[in-house]
């Protein structure tokens, strides 16, 4: 499917369309592994006491709540988001803590002031932004001196049957599940596609390089399924 060079508008309608299923269709697509890559995630991004963090495209609030418990007294998370339907969905969870706020707005301009969190996380965010250049350079704009950014992401398996096999799944399993669990084959449609176009892990290392980070490392999950990039901020 071809996307306008802001695709924008476009991938934020599919959110807002299956909002009210989007962490069950998590779950059922990744036969659950989702929740061991975001413990990993969490994990990688070392968060405690009084830390200020930000989740970028947090959706639901998933990855921020598994922030917030790790926090201590005077901690912080932000949860960022283009998708107002998105966060509604995950309303719940989230005003359970107060330290937790929500924020809807476009990642590639984001409304913080500089040097402002000590961790951005980002899950399955990065390959929905239309400039992903942007995304990173803003993340770095906002982390304070000594900061991190951690980003999980979908990434292609390294083995060629896994591969091939990851394929078929993608292209006709995962758009008709979609369109039977939340009535949008679309939405599931963009998904695989959306993986597919994503730079390789080696190419998202050196973008985030680019961005002005250091230290920049990745973690292949599952076969290569999935990826945990980090990097600081000097």
């Amino acid at each position: 499917m071809d996307y306008p060079p802001d695709k924008t508008p476009v991938v934020r309608s599919y959110f807002d369309a299956i909002a009210g299923r989007y962490d069950l269709m998590n779950t059922l697509l990744s036969f659950g592994l989702h929740h061991v890559w975001k413990a990993r995630t969490i994990r990688a991004a070392r968060i405690s006491g009084a830390m200020r963090v930000l989740d970028v495209c947090g959706g639901t609030g998933d990855l921020a709540v598994r922030a917030v418990r790790r926090l201590g007294p005077g901690g912080s998370v932000t949860l960022y988001d283009f998708s107002c339907a998105m966060m509604r969905a995950g309303r719940t969870r989230a005003h359970r803590f107060r330290t937790l706020r929500c924020v809807c707005g476009d990642a590639r301009a984001l409304a913080l002031k500089d040097a402002c969190v000590d961790v951005v996380i980002i899950g399955y965010g990065l390959r929905n932004l239309a400039d992903m250049n942007a995304g990173l350079r803003e993340f770095q704009r906002v982390l304070a001196p000594g900061g991190s950014l951690v980003c999980l992401e979908f990434s292609q398996p390294a083995g060629a049957l896994l591969r091939r096999l990851y394929d078929l799944y993608s292209y006709r399993v995962i758009p008709v599940l979609g369109r039977l669990v939340t009535g949008s084959r679309e939405a599931y449609t963009y998904l695989p596609d959306s993986i597919r176009e994503f730079p390789p892990p080696e190419r998202l290392q050196q973008m985030i390089e680019q961005a002005g980070f250091r230290s920049v490392s990745y973690r292949l999950l599952t076969g290569g399924i999935a990826a945990i990039h980090t990097g600081f901020k000097t």
